[in-house]
């Protein structure tokens, strides 16, 4: 992903703030702060005809350096293509390039009314770790359950 797809990846992140269950967000971000929210490296974009389909990134889960091969991971697919295995290209090779980059656990934090994106990190070796009741509330001001999920590395080792 470059600071030139960040118009295509715009509008796939707005078109996951519009299922209402995709983030808590309302809006998009200025390309600047989304930027310094997320990290550097592990960024991509999917292109199938020549158009951005789909992105992924992560962004640390804390400035700590103890916490530094956590991060928390953000996945979304074109309306047009979703349901067409693309997230999970894209989720795959996020891990294969996050455990490059020394991080060691990714996690997402999703609500518990988004099936989709539940069985797509499950099928790439997720694994549910909780509940986090009521943790936020959506632009129309409904609490939301999240789940928390996580994977962790084998490629990395963690005694």
């Amino acid at each position: 992903m470059t600071p030139e797809d960040w118009c295509n990846v715009a509008e796939i992140y707005w078109q996951g703030i519009l299922t209402g269950n995709a983030t808590l967000e309302s809006a998009v971000p200025a390309y600047e702060a989304w930027n310094a929210a997320h990290a550097q490296k592990c960024r991509l974009v999917a292109v199938a005809d020549g158009e951005a389909v789909g992105w992924a990134a992560l962004s640390p889960v804390s400035l700590r350096r103890v916490y530094a091969g956590v991060a928390e991971v953000s996945v979304y697919i074109s309306e047009k293509r979703r349901r067409q295995k693309i997230g999970q290209k894209l989720l795959n090779t996020l891990i294969e390039e996050s455990e490059k980059e020394g991080y060691w656990t990714l996690q997402s934090s999703i609500s518990t009314d988004n099936f989709p994106s539940v069985a797509l990190h499950h099928k790439c070796g997720f694994r549910t770790v909780g509940v986090r009741e009521r943790l936020g509330r959506d632009p129309k001001g409904r609490w939301r359950d999240i789940l928390l999920l996580e994977y962790r590395s084998a490629k990395i080792g963690i005694d």
